[in-house]
């Protein structure tokens, strides 16, 4: 191998081993999650995180801006100005990592790593069919139940349905193939989920006449949860666990479904089940979400419902339907489930 290419690898390996490092703190595999950063770029830990998100183009009220704080989690970005001030009303399900190497003409030359040990469920290679583009789904489980990572907009994936990879290990190319985006906002979009429905298709063909190419590992039904935070946390306390993450969520509202057996999503992931002692005989099923639908737990209620209803909101002067994707709407303590909100409970807590 000439000396000048063995040099450029070993200067690769050296930045994907220090990014590894940087963040579990000793090596790939430490604590139960055993995270590592998904591309060379570390600067998520950095006093300047604009190196690390890609930004959106945006356009509010006249004026053009590319903030990089759209690249984050959560509702970063569609503006609206109320009342109350500017809130951002569009939720973006993941991290846009921006690349740290590309060549003379621009084009992006970072792999993607797999955050941590797991399977490959599935590899989407037809771009066209999502706004996703070309995206890989791992599955992995660390005795809680399987969660989900997602890495879109690849130029190209190199593994396949079914293969085993370690934390580390290169599954793709960053690219941007998907929708609306161009070479210069080349990432890779980053999402870490819990799924919702083994019987998503029979859901989907409730409320939708196009054709699901995804099985269960469209977008719908993984339901994404804080990817920075939870690199945050897990830099800080390598031994965290998912579930210890996401019991530091704050509840936003609470659903009460009739009580058709086990729910699904407990059966899954039983850590979020509470109260369960009083289980035997109940009316109906209470589903705690954050504001973007993460589901944080489920309890036994003896409340009778025959549809779905919200039981608690948080307060907010703003409609909720700005701070939930529509799901609810009304202000201060009252809150309704809107059409959307219906669609989605129906998911996440199995009633259809």
């Amino acid at each position: 191998m000439p000396q000048t290419l063995l040099r450029t690898r070993l200067f690769h390996a050296a930045l994907i081993s220090s990014a590894v490092l940087a963040l579990t703190g000793s090596s790939a595999h430490a604590g139960p999650l055993g995270l590592v950063l998904p591309t060379e770029n570390d600067a998520i830990f950095s006093d300047d995180p604009s190196k690390f998100y890609m930004y959106t183009d945006r356009n509010f009220e006249g004026v053009r801006s590319k903030p990089w704080s759209a690249g984050r989690y959560g509702l970063t970005r569609d503006q609206k100005r109320t009342e109350h001030g500017i809130i951002f009303t569009k939720f973006h399900e993941g991290i846009d990592i921006r690349p740290v190497r590309r060549d003379a003409a621009g084009e992006p030359l970072d792999d993607v790593f797999a955050i941590t040990d797991g399977n490959v469920v599935y590899v989407s290679t037809t771009p066209n069919r999502s706004n996703y583009g070309n995206y890989v789904v791992i599955e992995h489980d660390r005795g809680e139940g399987p969660f989900y990572s997602l890495y879109a907009h690849l130029k190209s994936a190199m593994v396949s349905a079914g293969q085993p990879v370690k934390a580390g290990q290169r599954i793709g190319r960053l690219g941007y193939t998907g929708e609306g985006i161009n070479r210069e906002r080349a990432h890779v979009h980053v999402e870490v989920a819990l799924m919702l429905s083994s019987r998503f298709q029979n859901w989907y063909d409730l409320h939708f006449t196009t054709q699901n190419w995804h099985g269960n590992y469209n977008g719908f039904n993984l339901v994404g949860v804080d990817v920075a935070g939870l690199y945050h946390s897990h830099r800080d306390n390598p031994q965290i666990k998912l579930s210890d993450y996401l019991a530091r969520d704050v509840p936003y509202y609470r659903v009460a479904v009739p009580n058709r057996g086990t729910p699904e999503l407990l059966k899954r992931y039983p850590w979020l089940g509470r109260d369960m002692e009083k289980a035997s005989g109940n009316a109906s099923w209470e589903f705690t979400f954050n504001h973007v639908g993460v589901p944080l737990a489920i309890a036994p209620s003896t409340r009778g419902v025959s549809l779905p209803a919200v039981t608690w909101v948080r307060e907010s002067k703003v409609n909720h339907a700005f701070n939930t994707l529509g799901r609810i709407s009304g202000t201060g303590s009252q809150a309704i489930i809107s059409a959307s909100g219906s669609r989605y409970i129906q998911l996440a807590t199995g009633a259809f």
